[in-house]
C-alpha cells in the first residue's frame, strides 16, 4: 500500500508540474503541442469565427467532402391536393461534419423555390394572346403538356451553400408545395406557400415532424440546429421569405428577399390595368400555374381543376382587371400583422419584371410596424443582391448575435449611377429626406413637343392622341412628332437633378370608346441610342385604366367624349439627371411591351389644364429653378 500511494503521488506531482510548465509557457489552445498529428485535428474543435462583424471562412468548415448533407420530408398543417393526408415538403441540408461528430449546432440560411425542379414550356399558345380590345372577354388559351416528373436526391439545389456552409451556418433548400418531391398544390402566393415554409422552420426547432421518406413513418430530428434561421432568394425565391415571415413563425429572425413579388396584383395589373410583366406578353397568374406545376403526377388533375381552373379562372378577372377578394388574397401587406422578422430589402429600379414597387410598399408596412428594416436600392434590372459583405453583417448579427452595428445607421443603400453594385452609397432613408413634390404643368407647341413648367396659369386647351400599338415606347418617345403620344419636357439641365421617390400624374381624359389603355413614361432625353447604360433613357413608368377613376376595386365602362379625372403613382426610382439632358413626361395609350394590343385608332383628349406631373425632387423647387439655370458665360472685354 505505501510504494502505491507514493507512485500515485509522483504521477500527481508530475500532472502538477507539466500543469505548471504549460502555463509559464504563456496561452494556447487545445491541440497546440501536437499540432499536425492525427490528434490535432480531433482535439481542436472547429468552431465559427467572426472578424469586423462578419462570419469568417473556417478551415474545419471548408471541405465539401466533409459535409453531411441528406434530404427528408417535414409535415405540415395542411392538405392541398386532396388525398386526405398532411402534405409533406421536400428538404434538403447541407451542414458541417462537426455538427454530427463534435455536437456543434448552427443556424440556418434557407432558400425555398417553386423552381428547383424545373419550369414549364416557353410556347406563346401556353400564354393569353394580348391582341384584342380592353375590357374584353379573351379567348382561352391551351393548356401546355405536363412537366417531366424529376426525382432530385439528396440536393435539389446548390445554392447558398459554398458561401454559407463554410462561414459556419448549415444550408436548408425546400420545393414549394406542388412542385418537385413536395407534396399539394402549387398555388401561386396561396396561404400554402406561407405555411409550407414556416413548417420547415417549425422542425428547424423541434415542432413539427421530419420523415425520411414522403409517406414513412421513419422520423428525423434536427438536433444540430440552434433554431435560428434566416431566408433569402430572389424573384419568386425572394417572395417566399416575405411569406414565411408573414406567419410570425418564431426561430425565423431575419430575411433578406430580393426582388420579390410582394403582390400578385400589382404584378399583372396596374391601378386597375391588364398589364404584363416585362419580358413575359401574354402571361398571367394561371400561365404561372402552369410554369411551375411539376410536383406528384397523380395529383396534378385536382390541382388544375380546383386552383388553376376553378379558384384561378373565376377570381383573377382578366377583363375588367379590378382588385378583388382573390387578388387581395394574394398580397402580402394585408398578412403583415404576426412578421417578427427583421429584413433587408433589396430591388432594382429598372426591374420592369418585378417591379420597384414591390419592394418599397412592403419597405414601408415593414418600417411602420417598428421592425428593424433596411433597403438596398441599385440601378440595374431583374434580380442583383446587395453586396456580401452587407448579407453577412445581417445574418451574424441576427443568427449569431454578433454585435456589428445592425441595423443601426443608415435605413437606405442605394447604388449610384456610375457605381458598382457592391459600393452604395447609404442615406438616412428611401425616398430621401430631402425630397420634396414639385407640381409641373404641361404646355402645349406646334413643333410636337410641349414644355413642363412650374406656372399652372392660362388656358391650355385639350391635346389629342391616336392610339397604335404597332408603336414601341422608345419609337414614341424618340420621334419629333407623333400623333400617337404626347411629349412635355423641362429645359435642358445646367446642373444636375436628384429624383427620390415616385412620380405621380393627374390627368383628366375622354375616350372615343368605352375602355382603353393608359401609359406614361418619364425619359431623359435626347435619347440615348449607342448607350448601354439602363438609366440612360427611361427614368421611371406607370400604367393605369381609365375605367378605374375612383376606385380599384369597381370599374365602369367610360361614356365616349365625357372626361374623366385620375390620378396615379409611377413605380419608385431614385435617379440623377445629368446636366445636358432634360425630363420628358411622355403621355400615351397603348404600351405594346406591357398591355393588352386593341385595334389601332382609339382617341383620347387630354385637359392639359387639368393635367400635372408631381416630382419627387431632393432639394424641392429651388433644386429645379438651379438645375435649368442658364449657364452665366463671362464675355472678355
Amino acid at each position: 500500500m505505501k510504494s502505491n500511494c507514493n507512485c500515485i503521488w509522483v504521477s500527481i506531482c508530475s500532472v502538477l508540474l507539466l500543469l505548471l510548465l504549460l502555463l509559464l509557457a504563456g496561452p494556447f489552445t487545445a491541440g497546440s503541442m501536437i499540432q499536425g498529428s492525427p490528434v490535432a485535428d480531433e482535439v481542436a474543435l472547429a468552431k465559427p469565427l467572426f472578424v469586423d462583424g462578419q462570419a469568417q471562412v473556417v478551415d474545419g468548415f471548408k471541405d465539401p467532402e466533409q459535409w453531411i448533407q441528406h434530404d427528408l420530408w417535414v409535415e405540415t398543417t395542411f392538405d392541398t391536393d386532396g388525398d386526405g393526408k398532411l402534405d409533406r415538403m421536400h428538404v434538403d441540408v447541407t451542414r458541417q461534419r462537426q455538427t454530427e461528430t463534435e455536437a456543434l449546432q448552427v443556424p440556418v440560411i434557407y432558400e425555398s423555390s417553386p423552381y428547383f425542379s424545373g419550369t414549364g414550356s416557353n410556347d406563346k399558345k401556353y400564354s393569353w394572346d394580348p391582341s384584342h380590345e380592353v375590357g374584353e372577354k379573351p379567348p382561352r388559351h391551351e393548356s401546355p403538356p405536363p412537366m417531366e416528373y424529376q426525382s432530385k436526391r439528396p440536393l435539389m439545389s446548390r445554392r447558398q451553400i459554398e458561401r454559407w456552409v463554410p462561414r459556419g451556418f448549415a444550408v436548408v433548400h425546400s420545393a414549394s408545395p406542388g412542385t418537385g418531391l413536395s407534396q399539394g398544390c402549387p398555388t401561386v402566393g396561396g396561404d400554402n406557400e406561407s405555411l409550407g415554409p414556416k413548417a420547415v422552420i417549425d422542425w428547424l426547432n423541434g415542432r413539427a415532424k421530419g420523415f425520411t421518406t414522403p409517406y414513412g413513418t421513419e422520423e428525423v430530428v434536427a438536433s444540430w440546429c440552434t433554431g435560428r434561421v434566416g431566408m433569402t432568394g430572389t424573384s419568386y425565391d425572394g417572395t417566399i421569405p416575405l411569406a414565411a415571415a408573414t406567419t410570425g413563425v418564431k426561430g425565423l429572425e431575419v430575411i433578406i428577399p430580393i426582388a420579390p413579388n410582394t403582390s400578385y396584383y400589382h404584378y399583372y395589373r396596374s391601378h386597375g390595368l391588364v398589364r404584363h410583366p416585362g419580358g413575359y406578353i401574354g402571361e398571367d397568374i394561371d400561365v404561372l400555374y402552369d410554369w411551375i406545376n411539376s410536383g406528384e403526377p397523380e395529383r396534378r388533375e385536382y390541382c388544375d381543376c380546383n386552383v388553376r381552373d376553378q379558384e384561378m379562372m373565376e377570381g383573377f378577372d382578366r377583363v375588367t382587371g379590378d382588385y378583388n377578394e382573390f387578388w387581395a388574397g394574394r398580397d402580402y401587406i394585408h398578412d403583415l400583422g404576426p412578421m417578427r422578422a427583421a429584413m433587408l430589402m433589396a430591388h432594382g429600379f429598372n426591374d420592369w419584371n418585378v417591379m420597384p414597387e414591390h419592394s418599397w410598399r412592403i419597405y414601408q408596412a415593414v418600417r411602420a410596424k417598428g421592425l428593424p428594416a433596411q433597403i438596398y436600392y441599385h440601378q440595374g434590372g431583374h434580380g442583383g443582391q446587395p453586396p456580401m459583405e452587407m448579407m453577412n453583417r445581417w445574418f451574424s448579427h441576427y443568427l449569431y448575435g454578433v454585435k456589428n452595428g445592425v441595423p443601426k445607421g443608415p435605413k437606405a443603400w442605394i447604388v449610384r449611377e456610375d457605381d458598382e453594385r457592391n459600393e452604395p452609397t447609404p442615406y438616412a432613408d428611401f425616398p430621401n429626406p430631402r425630397a420634396r413634390k414639385v407640381t409641373l404643368h404641361p404646355r402645349p407647341l406646334e413643333d410636337g413637343r410641349g414644355t413642363l413648367v412650374l406656372s399652372g396659369r392660362g388656358k391650355q386647351g385639350l391635346a389629342k392622341i391616336i392610339d397604335d400599338v404597332s408603336l414601341s415606347g422608345e419609337k414614341l418617345a424618340r420621334a419629333e412628332q407623333s400623333e400617337s403620344r404626347l411629349l412635355f419636357t423641362t429645359p435642358e439641365f445646367t446642373a444636375p437633378l436628384h429624383l427620390s421617390g415616385n412620380a405621380r400624374l393627374n390627368i383628366k381624359l375622354a375616350c372615343s370608346k368605352p375602355a382603353a389603355n393608359l401609359s406614361v413614361w418619364l425619359v431623359s432625353l435626347p435619347w440615348d441610342v449607342s448607350s448601354k447604360k439602363i438609366t440612360s433613357n427611361i427614368v421611371t413608368r406607370g400604367w393605369a385604366d381609365p375605367q378605374n377613376h375612383e376606385s380599384l376595386t369597381d370599374s365602369e365602362p367610360l361614356e365616349p367624349g365625357k372626361f374623366y379625372s385620375l390620378s396615379f403613382d409611377l413605380q419608385p426610382d431614385d435617379q440623377i439627371i445629368p446636366v445636358g439632358q432634360r425630363l420628358g413626361l411622355m403621355i400615351f395609350s397603348s404600351d405594346r411591351d406591357f398591355t393588352l394590343w386593341p385595334e389601332a385608332g382609339t382617341e383620347l383628349d387630354i385637359d392639359l389644364d387639368a393635367t400635372s406631373l408631381e416630382l419627387p425632387i431632393v432639394g424641392g423647387r429651388s433644386a429645379l429653378r438651379k438645375a435649368v439655370r442658364p449657364v452665366r458665360r463671362r464675355v472678355r472685354l
